[in-house]
Parts: structure tokens; C-alpha cells; sequence
């Protein structure tokens, strides 16, 4: 893939304090940080459940892409939605990808990346059953309905998109493509659409890192996705990171980097009402805390 930033716009960027990152005036989408992994939980929360509420008070549904992660907010979503007794009848629930083994196929039930079985147990799992989210508004993403879930997802007001990023900005599993005979252009990534893809070995790395004590030979390799079209098409975005060093440098380019394929996070920059949330550590960066550092640049 051919880069459209250079070594010396990523050091321009990574030398920006994140106490300026909020204010900034090259910002190009909007920045807000908060103190840590709790803090963010009880943001994410408290948005989604208030919008709900909002919604359920004119008797409308409620419509969220929703992703597996980040990790913090389930808990006390899950308590706000208990103990101020919020119903979510009328949420409808999209999420937005799911890992899958090399043949793409579904994981084992029990595997640590099957995003279905997590959200069963900490998203759905602790709600009161007269509160809870209809099986039926529960719309998993799987090899076998990808068209249907575009489909709906296409026919639907989609009123907000929760998530995270990537290291290389991807957002749900829309990574940057690296395949050397198969170039994207910005367009294509704009427009693209529910589907499988390989994982890519820098993702499979960074999830290794991550979670697995680096045993990249358990991640999964394949995974299917919702594609930017679907994720982009709510009339809110809220993408939020505590993960810290994996994102930092994303985080950036998102905030200042022109639009490209690369970093899939640089087309919040064309939506209306996109918000980035990420933690103090995550909004830091070691370059701009080091500025003895010569890269010769």
C-alpha cells in the first residue's frame, strides 16, 4: 500500500501534548479525554442508556450498532439499566463483527475471542429479563447473514455507532487492506459493505500482545465485519480507546491526518456528529514526552 502520510507528518503529530489535543485548531474531528478505563465506562454508559431513555419517553426505537469492546462499559451499563430500571424492549441491537477460524468459521463457544459469547454473558447476561433486550432485536453478525444484516442495517435510522479503533484506525473490523495486488482507494473503503476478510498480521500481533501473551498462533485469523457504509451511516458516532500505547499513534492521525485508506478512522472526519473518547494514557504519546528524540527527519 502506498502511504499517503510520511515518516515526518506521523513525528509532527506524535510531538503534539495531549493536553492540546481537545483544543487543537488543526483537529479535524471532534476530542475529548477522560481520566481513565471507569471513567470512560460510566461515559459510554450513561450516553447510551440516556439516549434510550430519551427514545423510550416518545415511544420510539432505539437503533445501535454496537461493538465487542471496549470492555469497560458493560458492567455499569448493565447496572444503570438494573437499577434505574430502563427498559431496552425497544433497543435493537446491531453488532458490528465476529472473529472466525481460518476457514471462516464460527470459533468455539468458549473461545476468548467470540465476540457473540461475551456479549451474551456481559451485555445481555446481567440485565433483568423484563428489562432485557428481545432475542429477536439481537442481530448477530455471522458468516451466513451478511447480506440480510446490510440489508436491514441500509433499511433502518440508525441512531448511534459505539466502538473502538484499531492500530491502524480500523473501526469494527474494517482494517486497512494489505493485500499487495488489491489496492483500495478512499472511495472504496467509503463505500465498503458487510463482508469476510483476512485478518491482518499487524492485527493479529497487536491482539496477540494484547490478550494472549503474544501467541499470535491463537488469534483468530478471519473475521466478518460490517462494513464503513453500515457504521457511518448513524446519525451519531461514538468511538472510544483505553488500551493505551496500541492506539496512540492512530488516535493522531485520526485528529490530523487527510483522508486515507490506511487508517479507515480518518473518514469520522466527513460525519456530522462523530466524537473520539479516549483515556489519558491512551491519549498520551512517549514522542511528544521526549523531545530529545532525533528520528532524522
Amino acid at each position: 500500500m502506498t502511504s499517503d502520510i510520511t515518516p515526518k507528518d506521523i513525528l509532527e503529530w506524535c510531538r503534539i501534548s495531549y493536553t492540546d489535543l481537545a483544543e487543537h485548531p488543526n483537529r479535524k474531528i471532534p476530542f475529548r479525554i477522560c481520566k481513565d478505563s471507569a471513567e470512560m465506562g460510566y461515559i459510554m454508559s450513561r450516553e447510551l442508556v440516556d439516549l434510550i431513555r430519551i427514545n423510550n419517553s416518545k415511544q420510539k426505537i432505539t437503533r445501535a450498532i454496537v461493538p465487542c469492546g471496549p470492555l469497560c462499559w458493560y458492567k455499569p451499563f448493565t447496572e444503570m439499566v438494573n437499577t434505574e430500571r430502563v427498559s431496552l424492549r425497544d433497543l435493537v441491537v446491531f453488532h458490528m463483527d465476529e472473529c472466525l477460524d481460518w476457514q471462516g468459521k464460527l470459533l468455539p463457544k468458549n473461545h476468548p475471542q467470540n465476540f457473540r459469547t461475551y456479549m451474551e454473558n456481559h451485555f445481555y447476561g446481567p440485565i433483568a429479563h423484563n428489562l432485557n433486550v428481545p432475542e429477536e432485536n439481537r442481530h448477530f453478525l455471522l458468516p451466513s447473514n451478511l447480506e440480510e444484516i446490510a440489508e436491514k442495517v441500509a433499511s433502518a435510522e440508525i441512531d448511534i455507532t459505539y466502538g473502538g479503533w484499531g492500530q491502524d484506525g480500523h473501526v469494527a473490523y474494517n482494517q486497512a487492506r494489505r493485500n499487495p495486488y488489491s489496492h483500495l482507494t478512499i472511495d472504496d473503503v467509503r463505500r465498503s459493505s458487510a463482508r469476510f476478510q483476512e485478518n491482518n498480521q499487524d492485527t493479529v500481533l497487536a491482539l496477540a500482545h494484547r490478550s494472549l501473551g503474544s501467541a499470535y498462533q491463537l488469534v483468530a485469523p478471519m473475521s466478518v465485519t460490517l462494513g464503513i457504509k453500515e457504521c457511518l451511516s448513524a446519525k451519531k458516532i461514538r468511538l472510544f480507546s483505553d488500551t493505551g500505547a496500541w492506539k496512540q499513534t492512530s488516535l493522531r492521525i485520526a485528529l490530523f491526518g487527510p483522508l486515507t485508506p490506511e487508517f479507515p478512522i480518518t473518514l469520522l472526519q466527513e460525519h456530522p456528529d462523530a466524537l473520539l473518547t479516549a483515556t489519558v494514557e491512551t491519549s498520551r504519546h512517549p514522542i511528544s514526552e521526549h523531545p530529545e528524540w532525533d528520528f532524522g527527519l
